[in-house]
């Protein structure tokens, strides 16, 4: 069974709300600096790091 990464991501991220309860300062800043972190400069280190 092949799930689009899209939706796992989405399903993830609600069960983590949920569960756990962050604060949405939280969440806002981990959005914010992973869309800011992959238009960066940085983005093909971190790239080669994470394989």
């Amino acid at each position: 069974m092949q799930v689009p990464l899209w939706l796992a991501l989405i399903v993830v991220g609600y069960l983590g709300v949920k569960l756990i309860r962050p604060p949405a300062w939280l969440v806002a800043a981990l959005l914010l600096s992973g869309f800011l972190l992959a238009d960066s400069v940085l983005a093909p280190a971190i790239d080669s790091l994470l394989k």
